[in-house]
C-alpha cells in the first residue's frame, strides 16, 4: 500500500493519501488545505480518488473536502454528529482570520465499526468522541496502521476545550477503542510525528 502524510494548511494538519498499488485508487484522509499540493501527490503516485475521509470537522481538517470532490467526484465522509461544528464554520474560520470554507453534510454518515473501503484498501471506522462529538478513527488492519485524527498524538491527547470537547469521553474513546489495537500498530495523528500503540501505552503522561 501506498501511504504519504504531510501537513497542510497553517495548522499543520496531518493528511494522509492512501493508494493501492494494483488498483491505483485512493482514500484521502483530512484534506484540510493545500489541495494543488494533493493532487499533485496522487499524480505522482498515479492514483485516483475514490473516498474521502474527514476524522472530525474542525476547520484545518476539513475546509477543502468540498474543493477536493468538486475535483475527484468522491464522497465525503464523516461522522454527522460534527455538523453542529459544520453549522459554525464561520466562527472556526474567524478564530484563524482564514476566510469560511464551503463545507456541506457528509456524503456518508459511517456507523462504528463500518468498513470503508476501496479496491485493494480496507479499513475500519471507530467512533472515537472527545475531542469533538463525532470525532472518529480509521484502523487498516492489513497494514496495523491507524488514523487517529485528534484523538491521539504522540506522548498527548486531543484537547477538548472547543465547542463539542469532552475530557472523559476522550480517555474512553482512547483506552476503550484504541489501546485495544496491537502495541506494534502505527499511529498517525492528526498533527504532528507518528507514534506507535505500544509506545503511547507505556509513555503517554495523559494515559499512564
Amino acid at each position: 500500500m501506498i501511504r504519504d502524510t504531510f501537513p497542510v494548511g497553517m495548522l499543520g494538519c496531518n493528511c494522509t493519501i492512501l493508494g493501492d498499488e494494483v488498483s491505483r485508487e485512493a482514500i484521502v484522509v483530512d484534506p484540510g488545505y493545500d489541495i494543488p499540493r494533493i493532487l499533485a501527490l496522487l499524480a505522482k503516485h498515479k492514483l485516483t480518488v475514490r473516498k474521502i475521509v474527514v476524522t472530525h470537522a474542525h476547520i484545518d481538517h476539513i475546509a477543502s473536502a468540498q474543493s477536493l470532490k468538486k475535483i475527484t467526484e468522491a464522497p465525503i465522509i464523516y461522522n454527522q454528529a460534527d455538523l453542529p461544528l459544520v453549522a459554525m464554520m464561520d466562527v472556526q474560520a474567524g478564530w484563524l482570520g482564514l476566510p469560511v470554507p464551503t463545507v456541506l453534510p457528509p456524503d456518508h454518515s459511517p456507523a462504528d465499526g463500518e468498513t470503508v473501503s476501496v479496491a485493494g484498501i480496507t479499513g475500519k471506522v471507530f467512533y472515537t468522541p472527545g475531542h469533538t462529538e463525532g470525532s472518529l478513527c480509521m484502523y487498516v488492519p492489513d497494514e496495523h496502521l491507524l488514523l487517529a485524527g485528534d484523538t491521539l498524538f504522540a506522548g498527548g491527547v486531543g484537547r477538548t476545550d472547543l465547542p463539542g470537547g469532552n475530557s472523559r469521553k476522550l480517555l474512553v474513546s482512547i483506552r476503550e477503542r484504541l489501546l485495544s489495537l496491537p502495541d506494534s500498530t502505527l499511529v498517525v495523528p492528526g498533527h504532528g510525528p507518528t507514534t506507535t500503540i505500544g509506545t503511547e501505552r507505556v509513555h503517554n503522561p495523559f494515559l499512564v
